[in-house]
């Protein structure tokens, strides 16, 4: 198989090829959830019947309805065996049907309803355990699914498997480059690679990109006084508000820069969308019964702060921002530019060869 980058790219993969190996007109790949007792199909490829779609949001079948899959293919193992595939017919159960074939009612009504006339199914086995299951079907009136049929199609399930396998590592790797492990959001890493896409869509489309930074007050206190445990609990929780908050503006991501500092990046909505986000962040963070609310600073390209060339530029601006909303104890975001345009202290704070000194001096972002 090609080379696939997702779980979902590597189970269409499997498909495609399955039917073209096996002569199929359809097949599809399905996954064994059994913490909700359901397979549900993650791909259908080939000829589609009327309702199928090649990625499915909701096509899932009860387990018990499939009973080879929790009674067959367990006693099979269990007895020391190994997951094979087999052949069921859309017509009644016939009598020299190719050794192998099995019967199930539910199935047989599927290919009926659905205009096909075999199919032969692979359990798809990933550590031990099944996974799912590789489906390949044919037309009525074409050859019925041999017992060479299912041997190859069990070969096809294993080589289906390794690259799912493979794919699963990939993406859990992928997941833990990409996110913080404390709070489950994502992390620098991740804003980095998606801030230099969306500027990348502003130069070339004028889309309105925002920065909301953040910086959780009072954490070193709580650390200090109630324990480490205490305060990565205060991460937890603002964390979790952030989160929501994000998830009112559409595509938009929620991530942790590293110890106390935080942001949303907003690719997008108006700049004063955003704004009154950060506002009710604002004030649900003042409502955590740890730490002492937050300081945000807020940078958008839909406000005039000038050309936005680099995404140095954007963090450096909303710096600035939280800084002087910290400096001041702000219970409101400060927003870069809304003050006087490039005149805007925050603006010229941002723009000047070097923070402003003070007791609350910052290092800004090169």
């Amino acid at each position: 198989m090609a080379a696939v980058h997702t779980p979902r790219e590597s189970a269409r993969a499997a498909a495609r090829g399955a039917c073209r190996a096996l002569g199929g007109s359809f097949a599809a790949v399905s996954k064994w959830e059994r913490e909700r007792g359901r397979l549900r199909v993650l791909v259908n490829v080939g000829e589609l019947a009327p309702g199928e779609r090649e990625f499915p949001d909701d096509e899932a079948y009860p387990v018990h309805e499939f009973p080879e899959i929790v009674g067959f293919l367990g006693e099979r193992w269990s007895g020391g065996g190994e997951p094979s595939a087999w052949v069921e017919t859309a017509g009644e159960e016939p009598a020299g049907a190719p050794d192998g074939a099995r019967y199930n009612h539910q199935r047989v009504a599927a290919l009926r309803r659905r205009g096909r006339g075999c199919c032969v199914v692979a359990p798809i086995v990933l550590h031990g355990r099944a996974w799912g299951e590789l489906y390949v079907a044919r037309r009525p009136g074409e050859p019925v699914f041999g017992p060479a049929d299912a041997d190859f199609a069990t070969v096809l399930a294993a080589v289906a498997a390794a690259g799912i396998a493979q794919s699963e590592r990939l993406a859990e790797v992928r997941r833990l480059a990409f996110t913080d492990a404390l709070t489950g959001l994502a992390n620098r890493r991740a804003v980095d690679m998606r801030l230099d896409q969306a500027l990348e869509q502003h130069r070339a489309d004028g889309v309105v990109v925002s920065l909301v930074v953040c910086d959780l007050n009072g954490l070193k206190r709580v650390n200090d006084s109630r324990g480490h445990a205490v305060g990565d609990r205060l991460l937890e929780r603002f964390g979790s508000v952030l989160s929501l908050c994000g998830a009112m503006l559409p595509g938009t991501l929620a991530a942790r820069l590293g110890g106390d500092e935080f942001c949303l990046l907003a690719v997008g909505p108006a700049s004063d969308e955003v704004v009154k986000i950060a506002g009710e962040l604002c004030g649900r963070a003042a409502e955590l019964d740890l730490g002492e609310g937050v300081a945000v600073g807020v940078a958008s390209t839909g406000d005039p702060i000038g050309p936005v060339r680099s995404a140095r530029r954007l963090f450096r601006l909303a710096d600035a921002a939280q800084y002087r909303a910290k400096a001041a104890r702000s219970a409101e975001p400060v927003v870069a530019g809304r003050h006087g345009g490039a005149a805007d202290p925050v603006v010229r704070l941002a723009d000047s060869p070097e923070p402003a000194p003070g007791p609350e001096r910052r290092k800004f972002r090169r």
